[in-house]
């Protein structure tokens, strides 16, 4: 909470650069620099309202003007804009997004989805910040702290929350809901006009506003430009190895998909003890960075004139145990399936689409195989991010390799076509210092 006298450096950083804060003329307040000498706003105003660690408070109030990249339509680079963000409300919490790293998703729903009613809207949603302001009923989070966005939210009091069968959130389907197209009303503005916020979160602005269901807090140490990509990729990919699929000691793998979540598989199906782990993508250039995931074996289908199902059954004795699609292509997810073996085979749907239906013999699961699907990795979000995190600061899982470029926001639409192209793993995008 600030107070007179607070630290204004933790929320906005050391240097102010193109950043405004419009507020409301309520009470005067001084605020001092981290040294305590004053540090001088003349223009501002600011409402300090005090509060505890026990009971709900909320801290600063006004709009902020910022940068952001804004998708004003489909399949269209991005723009880089300043946009009005509005202070939070109840159950609220404003994030200074420090870093965000591109991902695959942003993509599709900026050139392959069902755009009707999404645009215009602020991607992004695998990001890392540091905590602004708090509206009331906040008790969880304080300006300074540093958090992670969730794209999968945990209120900890629902029944899906209370479950081990799932990381699902009831409360978030009202709160956040899943479909980008009828997110909650957006706290960002841009030319008169609201921005929807993708998945409520938007990391691709200098601030944002999320509900505190939606938003994990981590270590203090943490490297944002690295613990970012826990907000998506890595805990996906990971996840579903370890969480969803179980992979267990001395098991066969096969990971179709070599980006940051088919590599994060790989480093999944590692870390639970595979011996054997078979890396699957026709872009060759990936298999050396697979390898340094895990990867023991690189199968390019393009080599091979017979369906990659059946390359796989040959080179495993009848299938592997566990399969991982990581790439959302119905037809791989199927090709998934049929490559792990009969009896107790399993294959995890793991990317991401919406545009078609999948199919299957019944034969295929009759059998005994099973196939199921997976979101963040089966992480609960608040939980699994604070988790996570924790192992890669103990050293236990990987995240520095992952990231292939560091640009600044105002080069994404760089980022965007490097990704497109296949000569990026994860670019990381910062815009304000730690």
């Amino acid at each position: 909470m600030w107070s007179k006298g607070g630290d204004i450096s933790r929320a906005f950083g050391s240097s102010m650069g193109r950043l405004s804060v419009v507020l409301p003329r309520h009470q005067e307040g001084v605020i001092s620099n981290t040294d305590g000498s004053p540090h001088s706003l003349p223009s501002w105003r600011k409402t300090i309202i005090r509060g505890s660690a026990t009971k709900p408070h909320c801290t600063i109030s006004g709009v902020i003007r910022c940068k952001a990249a804004v998708a004003w339509e489909p399949n269209k680079p991005l723009t880089i804009e300043e946009i009005d963000v509005e202070p939070p409300q109840a159950n609220e919490v404003r994030v200074k997004i420090v870093a965000t790293g591109l991902c695959r998703t942003d993509l599709f729903y900026l050139d392959e989805a069902d755009t009707k009613g999404l645009f215009p809207m602020i991607l992004g949603h695998e990001g890392a910040g540091i905590v602004e302001s708090v509206g009331p009923g906040v008790t969880e989070f304080q300006p300074g702290d540093k958090v992670i966005p969730l794209i999968v939210s945990q209120c900890r009091e629902c029944r899906f929350c209370k479950s081990p069968k799932t990381n699902q959130c009831a409360k978030a389907w009202d709160v956040v809901p899943h479909n980008v197209s009828k997110a909650p009303a957006s706290k960002l503005t841009c030319k008169g006009k609201k921005l929807l916020q993708f998945m409520g979160i938007s990391t691709f602005s200098q601030y944002t506003v999320l509900n505190q269901i939606a938003l994990a807090k981590i270590d203090p140490a943490a490297p944002l430009d690295k613990v970012c990509l826990l907000g998506c990729g890595i805990c996906t990919g990971f996840g579903a190895a370890v969480n969803n699929a179980q992979v267990e000691p001395d098991s066969t793998c096969a990971v179709f998909g070599l980006g940051a979540v088919g590599l994060a598989a790989v480093m999944g199906c590692k870390y639970a003890g595979a011996k054997r782990i078979i890396a699957v993508d026709i872009n060759t250039d990936k298999f050396d960075k697979a390898k340094e995931f895990g990867a023991t074996d690189f199968v390019n289908p393009k080599d091979h004139n017979k369906p990659i199902s059946q390359v796989l059954s040959e080179m495993t004795n009848g299938g592997v145990d566990y399969s991982l699609e990581c790439v959302g292509d119905v037809k791989l997810m199927r090709a998934a399936l049929e490559s792990c073996i009969q009896g107790w085979g399993v294959s995890v749907i793991v990317g991401w689409t919406d545009k078609e239906e999948f199919s299957a013999r019944p034969t295929d699961l009759i059998g005994g195989r099973t196939w199921k699907g997976s979101v963040f990795g089966g992480f609960k979000g608040k939980d699994g991010v604070a988790k996570m995190v924790a192992a890669y600061m103990d050293k236990k899982v990987k995240l520095d390799e992952f990231i292939t470029h560091n640009m600044p926001l105002d080069h994404i639409n760089e980022a965007i076509k490097l990704l497109k192209k296949g000569k990026s793993i994860r670019t990381v995008l910062s815009f304000n210092p730690q």
